[in-house]
């Protein structure tokens, strides 16, 4: 479990913050794990279990919040992030979220990890009025300003993704064989829908399919089915664990289908150089972020930035690693909501204003892709655009892709 607060002694001269220096404080007006020297904000992350390889993503909340109360705070408020082991399991996350929000009193809950996790407290944040944000999901139910105002993802919903998906399998091979192996849960389903959704009429070009449960130790039977039905085409629908584990039995079975795989498992460092960098090749994906192992942003100002903060925040850690960028950019939105909210940090107004974001700018998103909010639209990036693995690198391809 990991309880603490984080200080940090300095920042990176090259990294600019836009945070407020400390300043006389006005009359706050408070919710609960607010004051006028201190912002408390929970979070769970599957620091062990099946899907640990998320656990960079807390991390980098950790660091950068550091990062933070070093240069002050916001508005002269220090963050104490506190955030406990969920081991991606739902009771788990139940008992650690209750725990944040009735014995720990937090502001609000940031950046949880996973659709089955966040699913098991969603009803339980709305009804306690706390904000849940920014989850690190993708599922399509995070947008509901109208059944759940307390809720709010950030990164674009995996219904759209299968659709990007389909719309490519068609474009390029309207006679495809399409084989799906997906998470038996809201999250793989979600994905398997867009997909459904983008093919439309021409769903039956699905020939075959395959679930896994979080608690299989393999997918080889999976995986050999599948390929035994003969498809040309295989939609992986795995995290990270699993993605590798499919992306080498691929290899091992020496099938080679066009093979596209969900962008929350296009890390090179947590997926695709341990299946074996060269196994992977060919391999197509989405992305929002930088990736890191591209030598396309060496020079790009938001990810020398980005970069100056990873090597001082995170010593030693694996900068191709892109759930760091993932946790950076989520806790970069978090801190501007804070800011907007300025002295009013009641948890009406941080969920006001985390739907109030107007054409924010992350340091490692796209270029040309930016966050925005609204009463009504709470899917903050919506943009994706396609990548081929190289064996190296994730090499961009193709036009941006938006909400249809």
């Amino acid at each position: 479990m990991i309880r603490k607060t984080f200080l940090m002694a300095s920042l990176a001269a090259s990294i600019t913050l836009g945070l407020s220096a400390p300043h006389a404080m006005a009359a706050g007006k408070y919710g609960p794990g607010a004051s006028d020297t201190e912002i408390k904000i929970g979070n769970t992350m599957p620091y062990s279990g099946p899907a640990s390889a998320y656990g960079a993503i807390g991390k980098a909340f950790a660091a950068y919040f550091e990062t933070v109360n070093a240069a002050g705070g916001i508005n002269g408020r220090k963050i104490r992030f506190i955030s406990l082991d969920d081991g991606y399991s739902p009771p788990k996350t139940v008992e650690q979220t209750r725990k944040l929000v009735e014995q720990d009193q937090v502001l609000l809950i940031f950046g949880g990890l996973g659709t089955p996790s966040n699913s098991a407290v969603h009803d339980y944040m709305n009804k306690k009025k706390v904000p849940q944000l920014f989850v690190q999901t993708g599922a399509t139910k995070w947008g509901d300003p109208k059944g759940h105002p307390w809720t709010m993802g950030w990164q674009p919903n995996y219904q759209a993704e299968g659709q990007i998906y389909a719309s490519r399998i068609l474009e390029e091979n309207p006679k495809a064989k399409i084989a799906i192996l997906y998470q038996n849960d809201d999250y793989g389903k979600d994905y398997v829908k867009g997909m459904e959704d983008g093919l439309g009429d021409k769903k039956s070009m699905i020939i075959a399919r395959a679930s896994y449960e979080t608690t299989d130790p393999t997918l080889d039977n999976q995986m050999a089915s599948l390929k035994a039905s003969g498809a040309d085409t295989f939609f992986n629908v795995t995290t990270p664990k699993f993605a590798a584990q499919a992306i080498k039995k691929a290899a091992e079975l020496g099938w080679k289908p066009t093979h596209y795989l969900n962008s929350v498992s296009s890390s090179a460092g947590s997926v695709m150089n341990p299946a074996g960098a060269e196994n992977g090749v060919g391999v197509i994906t989405t992305g929002y972020l930088m990736d890191p192992t591209d030598p396309q942003w060496a020079n790009n100002p938001g990810f020398k930035a980005y970069k100056a903060w990873f090597e001082k925040a995170l010593p030693g850690a694996n900068i191709s690693d892109n759930f760091y960028v993932s946790g950076y950019a989520h806790a970069v939105t978090m801190v501007q909501v804070l800011k907007q909210a300025g002295d009013n940090l009641t948890r009406e107004n941080v969920m006001k204003e985390a739907a109030n974001l107007k054409n924010f700018e992350v340091d490692v998103l796209l270029p040309g892709i930016k966050v925005n909010t609204s009463a009504t639209d709470f899917y903050p990036v919506e943009n994706k655009q396609m990548m081929r693995w190289t064996g190296k690198t994730w090499e961009l391809f193709g036009k941006i892709y938006g909400p249809k």
